[in-house]
């Protein structure tokens, strides 16, 4: 709503590209991005109403790279003031346990208070839940 509200253009969807089209152009032109998984934007991580600055982007983006260093193929970092919820999928529930201590660690240096593993695991929109109503057939 907000990109038809500023006439904001799309080119790559005005000339008919989807995301499978990119991935295709770009591992042709041998690009290292090509198979990179798609991630939203860090803003994402924040509940709905809570105000954003660049050091809480900057935090999670730290805190992500923690996971990502640590091995994790897919997660997010939810931000809730001081407290780090972390959405893995569930694969990967026994690798954060073995690597607890380090997980703790590093993300508490990224600012974090608290750092929490969410047991229902990774989830694409889960900072929806509640707030956006969904359809379901």
């Amino acid at each position: 709503m907000a990109a038809e509200d500023f006439e904001v253009r799309s080119p790559l969807v005005e000339t008919g590209f989807h995301k499978a089209d990119i991935r295709v152009l770009a591992a042709h032109l041998g690009l290292d991005n090509a198979q990179k998984p798609q991630s939203a934007c860090l803003s994402s991580r924040v509940p709905y109403g809570t105000a954003i600055d660049e050091g809480m982007l900057r935090q999670i983006e730290r805190a992500e790279s923690v996971l990502l260093t640590l091995g994790f193929s897919q997660f997010r970092v939810r931000h809730h003031g001081d407290v780090a919820r972390l959405e893995i999928v569930p694969e990967e529930f026994e690798a954060a346990v073995l690597r607890r201590d380090a997980i703790v660690e590093r993300v508490k240096a990224c600012g974090y208070r608290f750092v929490a593993l969410d047991l229902t695991g990774f989830r694409s929109g889960s900072m929806n839940e509640g707030v956006v109503q969904t359809h379901t057939p």
